[in-house]
């Protein structure tokens, strides 16, 4: 997941929005499908008997926002980072993974530190911490091995064994993912049309050959077939960016027709549990028509509580997991070891409890730890001045925006003087 990247652009003015790093849709995109994953491992894992899977696959196909989000990943990056690896890939590599480092790393840190919290603190019942630490395992999930494999990222490799915040398996093979894009992006870059349609070929051919291995099931998280499903699906973010900027003014792409259209696809397809193939291709064909279009569905998108749910997405793609790890915790404490024996109507109202629980601690977490974090390493990797935590959260929070007099949007951070620590006021 990529720093937040939104705005509502006229088409015609589309090339200098994307010099200025503004894309239309695809901060709301990702919100949109880190709440579907949310709803995903909530009802199919946390409380089974809300299950709807006999009704509808909608929310049974959750897993596949993943797939959306290495699509949406490649695109972001490819976007942001062109110009600069066009240039030369050895002098921009370092400081380009040191972003990265600095955009996940911190959240991914500290949901990791509170798991292992929560975990000694349910083994707790009366022993000593040290007590307590004893009974973590060395190995397997959840273990001390599996806290050092997610202190380097290296979980995505192994995740069944390997897993404390189970979701992060996908941030892990996407790092891998970085580690390649640099050398990557050159060559799709300046490949003819042909060429790329090649790319685009052996691209999709690699998916079905994932499909093909699992028998259609994308739902692919653990060991290194998930390198299969990540890696195509980030190239072609690349491609589908090389192809945005290739587009011409008022392309059938672009209009509302086109892109409601293939939303509809999508929608009556997951409901009746199509291919995950199909689906792949079909999440190309609408990130392409979201960010290219102007028209009715890029001014719903973009409203202002769509685009904050794609601001915290990352987080409550990281939280929502820890929510249900202490959810879980309580559950069995409470001598319920079997999440179906609870009640539909208790397992509701813990859904939406949990969901809002997610939502509050996520906007917490971006501005008070995301944002003034990746500032606070930017800062100390590029060796420049640095400023407090606290200092650098009151920059961004909280946000609101701006409607200007063209339709466009600005964003303008207002100063809480309450939030200033006393020592500090002026």
């Amino acid at each position: 997941m990529s720093s937040p990247i939104s705005a509502q652009v006229p088409r015609s003015a589309q090339s200098s929005s994307a010099a200025n790093g503004q894309l239309p849709s695809l901060t709301p995109l990702r919100g949109i499908a880190a709440l579907w994953v949310v709803i995903y491992h909530y009802t199919t894992q946390c409380f089974p008997d809300l299950d709807v899977t006999a009704h509808t696959a909608f929310i049974h196909k959750g897993y596949l926002a993943v797939d959306m989000f290495f699509m949406l990943s490649g695109f972001v990056m490819t976007h942001v980072y062109c110009r600069a690896f066009n240039e030369s890939v050895t002098k921009h590599y370092g400081s380009f993974l040191m972003a990265r480092v600095a955009r996940i790393y911190p959240l991914h840190l500290l949901i990791l530190i509170l798991f292992v919290v929560t975990a000694v603190a349910s083994r707790w019942h009366g022993a000593t911490p040290l007590e307590a630490l004893r009974h973590v395992p060395l190995h397997g999930p959840e273990s001390v091995s599996a806290f050092f494999a997610n202190i380097f990222m290296l979980q995505g490799l192994n995740a069944g064994a390997l897993s404390w915040n189970y979701p992060s398996w996908s941030i892990s093979v996407e790092f891998m993912a970085y580690l390649l894009f640099p050398f990557a992006l050159p060559l799709i870059w300046h490949a003819s049309a042909r060429m790329k349609i090649a790319i685009a070929a052996v691209l999709f051919g690699a998916l079905a050959l994932l499909a093909y291995i699992t028998g259609d099931s994308f739902d692919q998280w653990d060991g290194p077939i998930t390198l299969l499903r990540c890696l195509p699906e980030f190239a072609l973010g690349t491609l589908l960016y090389c192809a945005f900027r290739a587009a011409p003014e008022d392309s059938l792409l672009s209009r509302d027709t086109f892109v409601f259209g293939v939303l509809a696809t999508i929608i009556v397809c997951l409901h009746y549990g199509v291919s995950d193939f199909l689906m792949a291709g079909l999440f190309a064909a609408f990130v392409l028509a979201a960010v290219l279009n102007s028209g009715s569905f890029s001014r719903l998108a973009n409203t202002p509580a769509l685009i904050w749910l794609g601001d915290i997405s990352f987080a409550l793609y990281l939280i929502h997991s820890l929510v249900q790890f202490i959810v879980s915790e309580l559950l069995w404490h409470f001598g319920i070891k079997d999440h179906a024996a609870v009640p539909v109507g208790i397992s509701i109202a813990c859904t939406i409890l949990m969901i809002g629980v997610c939502l509050v601690a996520s906007h917490l977490s971006y501005f008070g730890v995301e944002i003034p974090c990746r500032r606070y390493l930017r800062d100390v990797f590029a060796g420049g001045k640095r400023q407090p935590a606290w200092r650098a959260s009151l920059r961004s929070w909280p946000r609101i925006v701006v409607p200007e007099n063209d339709g466009s949007r600005k964003l303008a951070t207002v100063t809480i003087s309450r939030l200033i620590p006393p020592s500090h006021r002026r």
